[in-house]
């Protein structure tokens, strides 16, 4: 029953949900993967039914798991919003931003930097994830806004805006470096580094295999600033978006490939408490400016 249920457990079964991993699950939930396991397995035991199928690389969510999604999400939405009406009397106004996992550290960390110095006394909560995470975040009221991929029309829930184009970067050592643009074959003898969270990663292999190019991986990872700093190290190459192109390594453009992404400002999806509506307001108009 819905009523026996600990709000808890059902955090750590939307973590699973939107990480598609316990590992990953429970480094978001701060806790440890046998305390997860643990927690996934209890809440079975209450609902009387297995929630996931494992397997060796993923989890998928079952017949019954299912069903439980959206009444969890809706469970945890309605704690998130008696939260945040406790939390109203706080003198202090808070901003919880949502940010893209794949933007430049630095492009976000000068962002609000910049936005710090306008509003000294701002406290903005920061939270990473993946597009999917993000928009459900917003959706759970557990966001107010999210700094992530655009891909619609103009909408009265987000705003276009910047666009930067994925480029191939190699050290500043390699014999490429100096080009503008190079071929698939000019990569043939290259190592290649596989940026796991990828937006175009789908995209990357198939440019490669429709011209019979079979790249040498060497490393796979979800961070990327270990990803660059790989590739400064000479280790291989990678496509990223522009944003994490920095002095230590030399981007080219790959022929053929004229992929590109533009960034978004999705707003808040409910009213902010009353003492935060400025400071949104100015927030909404620094990004704006800063990345229009």
């Amino acid at each position: 029953m819905v009523s026996m249920m600990d709000i808890y457990l059902l955090r750590y079964f939307l973590a699973v949900v939107e990480t598609g991993s316990f590992t990953r699950a429970a480094d978001r939930t701060f806790v440890t993967q046998p305390t997860l396991s643990a927690g996934i397995k209890k809440l079975e035991q209450q609902v009387g039914h297995s929630l996931f199928e494992r397997t060796n690389r993923r989890v998928f969510l079952t017949d019954a798991g299912t069903r439980l999604l959206p009444r969890a999400k809706t469970i945890l939405h309605e704690c998130n919003m008696a939260q945040q009406v406790l939390d109203e009397a706080s003198k202090t106004p808070l901003l919880r931003v949502g940010v893209l996992s794949t933007l430049s550290n630095r492009l976000v960390g000068d962002l609000l930097s910049t936005f710090r110095s306008k509003m000294p006394a701002a406290a903005i909560e920061i939270t990473d994830g993946t597009e999917q995470e993000l928009e459900n975040r917003l959706e759970d009221r557990s966001l107010d806004f999210a700094l992530s991929l655009y891909r619609g029309e103009p909408d009265t829930v987000s705003i276009g805006l910047k666009s930067e184009p994925y480029v191939f970067i190699v050290s500043n050592s390699h014999p490429l470096a100096g080009r503008t643009r190079v071929s698939a074959s000019d990569l043939v003898e290259d190592y290649m580094i596989v940026r796991s969270r990828c937006e175009v990663l789908s995209e990357t292999s198939r440019y490669f295999t429709d011209r019979n190019i079979r790249p040498r991986l060497v490393y796979r990872t979800p961070n990327d600033s270990r990803a660059v700093a790989m590739v400064a190290a000479g280790v291989g190459g990678t496509v990223v978006p522009q944003c994490l192109v920095d002095d230590r390594v030399s981007q080219v453009r790959l022929n053929g490939f004229d992929h590109e992404r533009r960034l978004g400002l999705f707003l808040p999806r409910s009213e902010l408490p009353e003492q935060t509506v400025e400071m949104a307001a100015a927030f909404t108009d620094h990004v704006r400016e800063q990345w229009a």
